[in-house]
């Protein structure tokens, strides 16, 4: 591995126009900016990319990097994207402050373990809190990051109506911030495209009873997230929106949750006490209220009478994918251990003074029974393991 060192730049259009250095090499130069771009060695970039970060024309920008590529500074990896041989040793250790959910649950665990690796990937320094699903704490550790003055800080923390004052809070510090899932005033967003994954679930419902049920239902039971306010909302309006299609005459019916497997126990348990609808599709904003839910119709004795959509993939709903005669048909991922990669590249994008766009979306798929194992193959050893447990 090559090890050089990295030195400061400026491309603030605003800063003065300074002399080139003398002896100064452009092509060596141009070379050295296209090392700059990329953060780790793991990052894949296209030519594309390069060009954008760098603003180097495209007929020399495609020279340098061939020429880069074979003297063995860049590997050309998967199509025509490229990754870097060379570590950059920079005269700048970022410290990059993350206030996250409780690490009671498992996405959010997930999705902190990830960003740990991509930090220490990255020579970053990670100053970690967690909100514990307060808002008095997401405010408490909004402050203690400030304090610590980090260079850039990530929110992940439910509680829509307190985001406007930790944006505040950190503007008026002079720190730049993402937010994770929930969007906070003047933050770059990153998460889910929550209608376009609302849309697969609720489609991936209407197939099933296509299949099963000739196409017909009485009742669709949405779980929700008050709280977090109109985006995760986003996610249950795709899916009703999709089974509306599909179901016209379907009555849904909203139910506050917090995402919470407790709460979607006791309110569903409430709701079978009153209801008698022979057919029940059921969609939560996450994978913890659905199961809830089922739990709720497994006591009741009506489990035939249900089937479930999950959102986020969590190991457990992938677990209970992989058990045959299950009423979870399926969860759509949003694959949090890769959430961290993706952030930490937003925060350099942004320290770096690149530019950025005002939302950023993360990947999602929908998994089922029958592909599960393609996107999660190294799990399906625990999924064994549970089931002998049970």
């Amino acid at each position: 591995m090559w090890s050089v060192s990295r030195q400061a730049v400026t491309s603030d259009p605003a800063s003065p126009v300074r002399p080139k250095p003398r002896y100064q090499l452009e092509t060596v130069a141009r070379a050295c900016s296209v090392l700059r771009v990329f953060s780790n060695d793991e990052e894949l970039l296209s030519l594309a990319d390069i060009i954008s970060r760098t603003g180097i024309e495209k007929t020399i920008a495609f020279r340098i990097v061939r020429t880069l590529e074979q003297q063995s500074f860049l590997r050309k990896v998967s199509g025509h994207r490229y990754s870097t041989n060379v570590q950059l040793l920079g005269s700048k250790r970022y410290r990059i402050g993350y206030a996250g959910q409780t690490c009671d649950s498992p996405f959010a665990t997930a999705v902190e373990e990830s960003l740990r690796r991509a930090a220490a990937r990255s020579q970053i320094d990670l100053v970690v809190f967690d909100n514990h699903y307060s808002e008095k704490i997401a405010l408490r550790c909004a402050r203690q990051l400030i304090a610590e003055r980090v260079d850039l800080a990530i929110e992940f923390q439910t509680h829509q109506k307190i985001s406007p004052l930790i944006s505040s809070m950190f503007q008026a510090a002079e720190i730049p911030m993402i937010s994770v899932d929930i969007p906070h005033p003047g933050a770059i967003f990153y998460g889910v495209d929550n209608y376009s994954a609302g849309l697969a679930a609720g489609r991936a419902l209407v197939k099933w009873c296509k299949n099963h049920w000739q196409g017909q239902a009485d009742e669709l039971l949405l779980l929700e997230l008050e709280i977090a306010g109109s985006l995760p909302y986003l996610r249950m309006s795709g899916v009703e929106a999709a089974v509306r299609q599909a179901i016209p005459a379907i009555k849904a019916v909203r139910m506050e949750t917090r995402g919470e497997f407790a709460r979607a126990l006791v309110g569903v348990r409430n709701r079978l006490r009153s209801t008698r609808a022979a057919k029940t599709l059921i969609a939560g904003v996450n994978d913890p209220c659905v199961f809830g839910a089922l739990r709720a119709f497994e006591e009741s004795g009506r489990l035939e009478s249900c089937a479930a959509m999950g959102l986020g993939a969590i190991p457990e709903a992938r677990s209970e994918l992989r058990r045959p005669g299950r009423r979870l048909i399926g969860s759509v991922a949003f694959f949090p251990e890769r959430y961290g990669g993706d952030l930490i590249q937003l925060a350099m994008d942004i320290l770096q003074k690149r530019n950025v766009p005002p939302a950023v979306f993360a990947k999602h798929e929908l998994l089922t029974r029958e592909n599960v194992d393609s996107f999660y193959p190294g799990d399906s050893d625990l999924s064994d393991a549970y089931e002998k447990i049970r």
